[in-house]
């Protein structure tokens, strides 16, 4: 097992474990929330923002970890209907491609971030650049999992998943 695959399924399952933390927050301020506008009529407004957050940060490191896992949409009937080494070809494009959708996720993370940093949350008093640490993050860790399923399919290896 090379570093990077021990890297890798180590950030994996931390990934999927900060995902599920913040499903659980998601789920216990949603509850608050609508306890406190119906029960009570009285909602705090920072809810909204910290639910936003928290979806943000949901998809991205469990998108993130899907990746690692490859636990992303396919076309597996097509695929497999092709030649081995048009198999071979068509992950390595997918790969590639994965890697570029990441590059261009922390680009535009960056962008954004930069962009925002001066702006405040009004309901948190943060700055808006903290929303796009979970795209920032989930870039990095989308290409670390694409680099190690392109160096193991010219290896020959095979990707274990961190969830097996």
């Amino acid at each position: 097992m090379t570093l990077l695959t021990r890297l890798n399924a180590r950030l994996s399952r931390w990934a999927m474990y900060f995902a599920c933390i913040c499903l659980v927050g998601l789920l216990g301020v949603v509850v608050y929330g609508v306890v406190l506008r119906y029960a009570f009529n009285d909602a705090p407004a920072y809810v909204e923002q910290v639910a936003l957050l928290l979806v943000v940060s949901v998809a991205m490191f469990g998108a993130s970890a899907g990746v690692r896992d490859a636990g992303h949409i396919g076309l597996d009937s097509l695929v497999k209907a092709l030649p081995p080494k048009g198999q071979f070809w068509c992950k390595v494009v997918v790969y590639v491609l994965t890697i570029a959708f990441a590059v261009a996720l922390v680009a535009g993370g960056v962008e954004m971030a930069t962009s925002t940093r001066e702006t405040t949350i009004p309901t948190l008093g943060i700055s808006e650049a903290i929303r796009y640490l979970p795209v920032l993050a989930a870039g990095v860790l989308i290409t670390l999992f694409s680099v190690e399923h392109l160096v193991s399919q010219f290896s020959g290896h095979e990707v274990v998943p961190s969830w097996h």
